[in-house]
């Protein structure tokens, strides 16, 4: 019987051992496979726009296809779950940022995923913030339409703002404008940029803190939007046809932007996540993503190295988990 169990853990032993010496061999040779790069809104929104600009340069440098996969709901939850419940090999890359993994499992009790289950590999973008409004309300200033909101909820009509979703950083930020201008406010949320976008055009919502695109000058132009400002404490030369939040009298201070990465889940071995950092990292400078990003009013940050991503990710974590506090967000 002793010799039985000696030859079975002997034998276990072994079997582990083969186990991680296999896992090890496939996390040197990665990627040997098509890398999936996941999305968590539909196609036609800006997070999509910076996933296609990113993936045949990232491709290059990876070796292998970079295929974008747009899952959209529950404000990118959907996604990243997905994520979670794919394989920790490297092959499912999140892009992701504070919205998805940080404020939504605030906001949504069925989230139970927490954003200590991922990994930030490197940041990507910043994308600044515009204060778009429906072309037909009677306001062409950040002031002017506070003073519309407030005769609008005083006349038991409270304005309606859009977001992608509850608990998303763009409905903190119509729930944290409602509560500094003191005025009741009507949230509105979409599975997404693209489909919100729709509904401010048609009308249907009366604004939307949304990521900005160059797209929306051009609808401003064709006078089928209006965008009231920017949320920047000072006019930036990629947008200076539009006004920095900071010019405004009532929401001067009101001055946010959100930042985007890639991340993959907290257990994937260091030589994966190390070969992804690196193609990450090189394909962000390429000209033709530098231009990519810039044309849609995207900053790209200056590059982290590896041993630093980890914090910039806690950091982040913390800061936007005391926005949410602010404003007394719930799990629903």
């Amino acid at each position: 019987m002793r010799q039985f169990f000696q030859q079975s853990t002997r034998a276990c032993v072994s079997l582990l051992a083969g186990l991680a010496l296999a896992a090890g061999v496939a996390a040197q040779s990665f990627p040997s496979k098509p890398v999936t790069l996941m999305v968590p809104y539909p196609a036609g929104g800006l997070s999509d726009v910076m996933a296609r600009t990113v993936n045949n340069s990232l491709a290059k440098h990876l070796g292998q296809p970079v295929i974008v996969e747009n899952l959209g709901g529950a404000s990118g939850a959907i996604a990243a779950q997905k994520v979670l419940n794919s394989p920790a090999d490297g092959y499912s890359v999140f892009q992701g940022s504070p919205n998805e993994l940080i404020l939504a499992p605030l906001a949504i009790a069925a989230i139970k995923f927490k954003s200590e289950d991922f990994r930030l590999v490197q940041m990507v973008a910043t994308a600044q913030i515009a204060f778009l409004a429906r072309k037909d309300i009677p306001a062409n200033s950040v002031d002017e339409f506070l003073e519309y909101a407030r005769k609008a909820a005083r006349d038991g009509r409270p304005l309606a703002f859009a977001s992608v979703g509850p608990g998303s950083f763009y409905h903190l930020l119509g729930e944290h404008l409602s509560k500094l201008s003191n005025i009741p406010m009507l949230h509105v949320p979409y599975k997404g940029g693209a489909p919100a976008e729709q509904d401010l055009l048609a009308g249907q919502v009366d604004f939307f803190l949304a990521p900005y695109g160059k797209k929306y000058d051009e609808l401003h132009k064709q006078g089928k939007l209006k965008v009231l400002a920017m949320l920047n404490s000072e006019r930036l030369d990629s947008v200076k046809g539009h006004p920095a939040i900071s010019e405004s009298k009532g929401l001067k201070d009101f001055s946010f932007n959100i930042w985007t990465g890639y991340f993959v889940r907290k257990d994937t071995p260091e030589p994966v996540v190390q070969a992804l950092y690196k193609a990450i990292t090189e394909a962000l400078g390429e000209p033709a993503v530098r231009a990519g990003f810039e044309a849609n009013s995207l900053l790209i940050p200056k590059p982290l190295p590896l041993a630093a991503v980890g914090k910039a990710y806690a950091d982040g974590t913390a800061q936007f988990r005391a926005i949410a506090k602010t404003i007394n967000l719930e799990p629903q």
